[in-house]
């Protein structure tokens, strides 16, 4: 009886110091976070600044100059112009400045040295808010909420009805899968969407952006990491996302960039070719060494439209 009288007093006891370490633990990582919140911002708007007017989506670098720290720069007098409704392409080995280009464009750093403009308007000019309301990305590994699909798509902006979010689905071809789904909209993707193959949260990214209609795509490798198969399909989903609004790709696999008004190559911070496809293998330099690597790259096989671009060009 006395052995019985102590556990149940020394139970409630133990569990009250399990209860005070998680307080203690959980106060300790609210002050953390407050002081990550209090640190002051390194990018911020000017006084009055006023919002980015987009009309066509003109996107000009000025000779660029950027580095992260002073004695390693990244970016180095790169000029460039993507002009209205065109595709501009952005290829380049790794550690060449090409996901910098997309963090600028973003404003989440400042130039060093020239200026960034969107229709005549430095981005240091105006909001961020307005900024990042003109551009839509679709990066390589899209972020899921655990929450069902409805809701991740709606997340691209949130006011929209659900006749435009089913509208979004179909446009970027995710609408039939999610309808043969026992609960359709209403099935929960799970931690980081990892219930969904990595073509459909691809599809699911997309239809997000395209319910949120930004003149401005960025594509950040959105399908280096997908199955030869899937990238077809995704590649069409976002060139018919592209169509009438102004398109940066930046890309490691050369295969999803041969149809862009525009292709640069960018090598240790600096342009070092630009043309269109044809035009850069003609000139037989970086661009069609890195073009025939993947050529000849185990599990790398372009499609046969690709193909064909290279013999005609070989032709030529």
């Amino acid at each position: 009886m006395v052995n019985a009288y102590m556990m149940q007093v020394m139970m409630p006891l133990n569990y009250l110091g399990y209860v005070y370490r998680e307080i203690r633990q959980s106060l300790v990582d609210m002050g953390e976070m407050f002081d990550l919140l209090g640190q002051p911002a390194e990018i911020t708007d000017k006084p009055d600044a006023p919002d980015l007017q987009v009309e066509g989506g003109r996107i000009q670098l000025d000779n660029v100059h950027f580095s992260y720290e002073p004695d390693r720069p990244i970016l180095q007098g790169i000029s460039l112009t993507l002009e209205a409704g065109q595709t501009l392409a952005i290829v380049g080995p790794s550690g060449s400045g090409k996901s910098t280009i997309g963090r600028l464009l973003f404003r989440f750093y400042d130039v060093e040295k020239g200026a960034l403009l969107i229709d005549g308007q430095d981005v240091r000019d105006v909001t961020q808010d307005s900024l990042h309301r003109s551009i839509g990305v679709v990066p390589q590994d899209t972020v899921l909420f655990n929450d069902t699909i409805y809701y991740n798509i709606a997340y691209g902006r949130p006011d929209a009805s659900q006749e435009e979010i089913i509208a979004a689905a179909k446009a970027a071809r995710i609408h039939d899968f999610v309808s043969a789904l026992p609960n359709g909209y209403d099935t929960t993707v799970g931690e980081r969407g990892l219930k969904l193959s990595g073509g459909e949260k691809q599809r699911v990214g997309i239809a997000r952006t395209l319910l949120k209609n930004p003149p401005i795509l960025l594509l950040d490798e959105a399908t280096s990491a997908l199955d030869s198969q899937t990238e077809r399909d995704i590649q069409e989903s976002l060139k018919a996302m592209g169509q009438g609004r102004s398109v940066m790709t930046i890309a490691h696999r050369l295969s999803t960039v041969v149809d862009a008004d525009q292709i640069l190559v960018l090598q240790q911070g600096k342009i070092a070719e630009r043309g269109t496809h044809s035009e850069l293998l003609q000139q037989a330099g970086l661009y069609a060494q890195m073009w025939q690597h993947q050529l000849d790259t185990p599990g790398v096989s372009p499609s046969s439209d690709h193909l064909s671009v290279n013999r005609n060009s070989d032709n030529v």
